[in-house]
């Protein structure tokens, strides 16, 4: 004989379910805060290395005597500014990572901080390993 059971209130998360409500967040002041300072940061990177890479595009197909300008000994201007294709982009990386380090992450860690708190409003984070639970693989036994 089967007993009905009682469904769990609306609003209780089913077990392994976050309680962050995901749309609320994508509205919310912080999200679009953080979302505008990525755009700040991408936006002008991204055009300036496209500009840069379309001019050593655009000469090398249109300049051939411009690129094959010798500078010393068989190192020609084409050469150089095919180099410098691989320099800028170590450069952006660096630039994005250190504008990343400064102004991302500290946005991005105070809404991930609000978000754990509504998640887990009793401070535990679920993923630490439980003395009552079982161990995770590889873990200590």
């Amino acid at each position: 004989m089967s007993h009905p059971t009682e469904p769990p209130p609306h609003d209780a998360p089913e077990a392994g379910q976050s309680r962050v409500d995901f749309e609320q967040v994508e509205g919310s002041e912080d999200f679009r805060r953080l979302r505008s300072t990525h755009r700040r940061i991408i936006v002008p990177l991204t055009i300036v290395f496209l500009l840069w890479y379309f001019v050593y595009v655009l000469l090398g197909a249109y300049a051939h005597s411009f690129m094959a300008t010798p500078v010393i000994g068989n190192i020609n201007v084409g050469l150089l500014l095919g180099l410098g294709q691989f320099v800028t982009t170590f450069a952006i990386t660096m630039i994005y990572v250190a504008l990343a380090n400064r102004r991302l992450d500290p946005q991005a860690a105070a809404l991930r901080e609000q978000l754990e708190a509504v998640d887990h409003p009793d401070g535990a984070l679920g993923d630490e390993p439980r003395a009552d639970g079982p161990t995770p693989a590889g873990g200590p036994a």
